[in-house]
């Protein structure tokens, strides 16, 4: 069965920082795009980051460019999101999921998804 596990959510002051991890399990995701999505209360769910299977290539909303920076470890099957200058907009609760990377892009079709993990910034 797989599973998609995402942990490191929290409650933190504005300007402090927080990683998210989400390991993987049920499949080797080493040939699987990732991603990080977040869904604040009354909004759509928005892709934040993408990374591609080798690492190779990364994709950020404008929104956390430069604040933000997703990475993975395949052997560990574990994407992560490091978060830094955090903002109270930041406030969502966070999701990873992932695909099979075609080469395509990195926005669309994702097909696994974990519970997500609620990430609170304080003003």
């Amino acid at each position: 069965q797989v599973q998609l596990v995402e942990s490191g959510g929290g409650l933190v002051q504005a300007g402090g920082s927080l990683r998210l991890s989400c390991a993987a399990s049920g499949r080797t995701f080493s040939n699987y795009a990732r991603g990080w999505f977040r869904q604040a209360p009354g909004k759509e769910r928005d892709l934040v980051a993408a990374i591609n299977w080798s690492g190779g290539k990364t994709y950020y909303a404008d929104s956390v460019k430069g604040r933000f920076t997703i990475s993975r470890d395949n052997a560990k099957n574990t994407v992560y999101l490091q978060m830094n200058n955090l903002k109270p907009e930041d406030t969502a609760v966070y999701y990873c999921a992932a695909k099979f990377d075609h080469g395509m892009d990195l926005l669309t079709n994702y097909n696994y998804w974990g519970q997500g993990t609620q990430v609170t910034v304080s003003s």
